[in-house]
């Protein structure tokens, strides 16, 4: 059997993996935007809150992907919790760092002009500093997300959802007719919903952030 007979034969479950896989880095993604976002606002004034945040995520970087499921599998057993454990925790560094650097980049001047109108702290956080922020902070969203992407394969090693599970099952079926077919369909699978999430953000950038701003 052909790599194109075997997607024609088995489309629907790599349809079904590949909407899994999607929706784990999606809502992964949310969880970690949203913690890291916050982690950035907390500790930017502070040089060293900064530093501090920051190398605490890049530290969660340096365990091995396979190393870190497989200590929490004890912990959480096995499926979704430990997938969206690492998911989040390796999504961190990038949206961090980003947020971090993004609100260290606002204009002092234009914060003390919002302060000199009236606007309170979080109205010039929400309304000056976080829309300034936005585009390195979606920067570190867009790099986080294509780190997913291929994180996300290896929760198939604690049976977590998405097209993993078709990489494991070729890898452990080697020398058999489909596992080179089972491996390459499902790496083209996450290689083609990275660009596609890219592309999204690509949009996204377009629609949130004015000209002037991404220039």
């Amino acid at each position: 059997m052909n790599f194109w007979e075997y997607l024609g034969n088995r489309h629907q479950q790599l349809l079904i993996d590949a909407y899994q896989h999607a929706s784990a880095v999606f809502q992964c993604m949310v969880v970690a935007t949203v913690i890291g976002v916050l982690l950035g606002v907390l500790t930017y004034h502070s040089e060293w809150a900064g530093n501090l945040a920051i190398t605490s995520t890049a530290t969660i970087l340096t365990i091995p992907s396979l190393a870190l499921i497989g200590l929490l599998v004890p912990l959480l057993g096995l499926g979704v919790p430990p997938t969206v454990t690492v998911l989040v925790l390796y999504g961190l560094l990038p949206i961090v760092r980003n947020s971090i650097v993004g609100l260290r980049g606002v204009d002092p001047t234009l914060v003390d002009a919002a302060k000199g109108i009236g606007m309170s702290r979080l109205g010039r956080l929400l309304r000056v500093e976080l829309p300034l922020a936005w585009p390195p902070i979606l920067t570190g969203i867009r790099v986080s997300t294509q780190m997913l992407m291929g994180i996300a394969a290896i929760a198939a090693y604690a049976s977590g959802p998405g097209l993993g599970n078709e990489i494991f099952r070729g890898i452990a079926s080697l020398g058999s007719a489909n596992a080179l077919n089972q491996v390459l369909a499902g790496t083209l699978g996450i290689v083609i919903l990275a660009l596609l999430f890219d592309a999204v953000y690509v949009l996204i950038g377009r629609l949130t952030i004015p000209g002037g701003i991404r220039v």
